[in-house]
């Protein structure tokens, strides 16, 4: 079987001058690229270089057109097939030092393709009564599944008695403080491609508007004020949508998006939109309010408005 192609590219050509390789400072992406395959060359164990290749800039190009297609479309059965590409991405970064907080932040978007695979390998499922409640959580019960099979985060009770403090004292519900573990598996240096960072992944312009620095100390990777950031976005979210599923789409998708498809589905609810947004946010959503459930047993329907 001849050597899988390495992602790493994926990752390092994607970064922006805001948040370079960790390794060394790079101007674009030519610079990044001929990083990654330096780091390859020097670090990779011979295990590692045995079973995959760095790809030429022609493969990596491709791929990268590819993903940003299934980005742009939302869909989930082209979501799913990017499993076995992903998970190689994965062991190549965990093989290279500095790469952990991608890592991190990589594994958790695989957890996110295992569910839309299983959503989309029986059949595509029903269409959502044409006036859904927002009770009715598309791909709730498959997160639910997913979440009770996965292990507590190992680092979940070093921060969850601050954070839950952090939200409380937001006026929100404290159990909110859990979307920790589906944005970065509670890494508070986890970062992203797209140059999010932190326990609660926040991207830079969000970051500052919350009132967060960015230098010499970028503050979205302090437990604590990350998660009153977090909050008090999750807060003002949920006064313009008045709803905890349209808020958290809103957190990953964009007030904008969330609100320009409410309008153009002529809906209500996060279950009428669903099918309408990106996958990626398609996914989070019942994600968190899974990861709430199985960890604190919080029915989603039960979440209380943040406090006056």
């Amino acid at each position: 079987m001849p050597p899988r192609l390495l992602l790493l590219p994926l990752l390092a050509a994607s970064l922006s001058a805001q948040d370079p390789a960790p390794s060394k400072p790079a101007e674009d992406a030519d610079d990044l690229f001929t990083l990654g395959q330096a780091l390859f060359d020097a670090y990779a164990t011979p295990e590692i270089k045995k079973e995959f290749a760095f790809p030429s800039r022609a493969q990596w190009d491709e791929f990268a057109a590819r993903l940003q297609k299934t980005r742009e479309t939302g869909s989930l059965a082209e979501l799913a097939a990017y499993e076995t590409e992903a998970r190689a991405a994965l062991l190549a970064l965990r093989a290279l030092p500095d790469y952990a907080d991608y890592a991190d932040w990589l594994e958790e978007r695989i957890d996110e393709i295992v569910v839309a695979k299983k959503a989309v390998a029986p059949a595509p499922p029903p269409p959502p009564p044409p006036k859904s409640t927002e009770a009715d959580i598309p791909l709730y019960d498959l997160w639910v599944t997913r979440v009770r099979e996965r292990p507590r985060p190992a680092r979940a009770d070093e921060f969850l008695a601050d954070l839950k403090k952090a939200f409380a004292d937001e006026g929100l519900p404290a159990d909110l403080a859990w979307i920790a573990e589906t944005e970065s598996m509670f890494n508070p240096q986890a970062k992203s491609p797209a140059g999010a960072r932190g326990l609660y992944q926040l991207m830079p312009v969000t970051a500052k508007a919350q009132g967060l620095s960015l230098f010499p100390f970028d503050e979205r990777t302090h437990p604590e004020k990350s998660a009153r950031a977090a909050a008090t976005l999750l807060r003002r979210l949920h006064g313009m949508f008045d709803s905890w599923p349209l808020a958290l789409a809103a957190y990953n998708a964009g007030e904008g998006r969330v609100r320009r498809t409410l309008k153009a589905e002529n809906a209500k609810t996060f279950a009428e939109i669903a099918g309408a947004l990106p996958a990626e946010t398609r996914l989070y959503v019942p994600k968190v309010l899974a990861t709430l459930a199985v960890r604190e047993g919080t029915d989603p329907a039960t979440l209380s408005a943040p406090a006056k």
